[in-house]
């Protein structure tokens, strides 16, 4: 049976620090516990070293389940720096504001955190802007808190950056209230609305004004360009099909998606497209079936959904439906396959 190509996504063994230091807080020694985890002291000083998506998701429960902190999350974004995101934290934290130090966290994030299915981004108005951050739905103990992570670590780094406190307009958060939702506003110091339609916090015009104390215009530009040069190479032209099948993914949780609707993402003719992907021995048919099989695979694999939220996360209209494709694909039901497939927690 052919590997599936998709993986979901790796981390820089950067986001690992915030975790040691946040149980350190709570007067827990982190050593043991990454460890256990293949990520002792020299790995995690290793040049360009990266953990996988579900690596870091084990790792983040396995800290909250020692620590009997749900909310364990706003505090590792709490202790959350610039520099712990490489080159891309480097470059932001000599930014001349908060809104070019977000620009730059958002343009440059497939450095430091690169999610197969999506990306954050900012977008800007004349009222402000809104940070979102793209997280894999549906959520259990193994995603919410790198929401809580993510979003309260932007707010961190805004405040490195203006070394000074920084007031947020409103934050949301995609999944519904936790039983320890009054933490959030504490943290925030703002309004936080759950069960919204994204993950994601608002600056005001003011707020992303305010000036970098530390700006350096000769090393801000230099190290944009290096941020420049490393996406570029990162990002190397990739075949017709692969391109289809990262929009596949990225889109099928929102239903099947058609062939106009990716041709016109593209901005090529449905029919042209049609013709290069034949062309390259493809077909828009079998990317959306190599796509939704490879992503089943790895969510199966590396994750905590439940065959019905797998399913509707590959566009499937039930949950018998996914089973049945599966069981085509790989000639036994997905629980079973689960179940060969388990890893130990502290295995990447």
């Amino acid at each position: 049976m052919k590997q599936p190509r998709i993986q979901l996504g790796n981390l820089s063994v950067g986001f690992v620090q915030p975790i040691a230091d946040a149980l350190d807080t709570l007067g827990i020694c982190a050593k043991p516990l990454l460890e256990r985890f293949g990520l002792p002291a020299a790995r995690l000083a290793e040049a360009g070293a990266r953990l996988s998506i579900p690596h870091y998701m084990r790792l983040g429960h396995a800290a909250i389940m020692l620590s009997k902190r749900p909310g364990l999350g706003l505090l590792m974004g709490q202790h959350s720096r610039l520099e712990h995101l490489g080159l891309a934290g480097a470059c932001a934290a000599l930014a001349p504001d908060i809104r070019s130090a977000m620009r730059a966290l958002t343009r440059f994030e497939p450095l430091y955190a690169y999610n197969y299915l999506g990306q954050s981004h900012l977008q800007e108005s004349g009222q402000g802007a809104w940070v979102s951050f793209y997280s894999i739905a549906p959520y259990n103990g193994y995603n919410r808190f790198v929401v809580d992570a993510v979003l309260k670590s932007w707010h961190c780094h805004m405040q490195q950056i203006a070394d000074q406190p920084v007031r947020l307009e409103r934050v949301q958060i995609e999944y519904p209230a936790p039983p320890h939702a009054s933490d959030f506003e504490a943290a925030f110091g703002c309004p936080v609305e759950f069960s919204a339609p994204a993950n994601r916090i608002l600056c005001s015009p003011a707020t992303l004004a305010i000036g970098n104390p530390r700006h350096s215009p000769h090393s801000w530009h230099e190290l944009q360009q290096l941020c420049h040069q490393q996406l570029t190479q990162q990002q190397a032209p990739v075949s017709l099909s692969d391109q289809v099948a990262r929009l596949l993914g990225q889109q099928l949780r929102h239903g099947e998606p058609e062939l106009t609707s990716i041709a016109r993402q593209l901005r090529l003719p449905a029919w042209t497209l049609q013709r290069r992907l034949a062309q390259e021995g493809s077909s828009f048919r079998e990317l959306l079936q190599d796509t939704r099989h490879n992503l089943a695979v790895c969510y199966l694999r590396d994750t905590q959904l439940t065959l019905a939220e797998i399913a509707w996360q590959l566009g499937f209209a039930s949950s018998e439906a996914f089973q049945r494709a599966f069981k085509r694909w790989q000639g036994q039901p997905p629980g079973n396959f689960r179940r060969q497939q388990a890893v130990p927690d502290d295995k990447a």
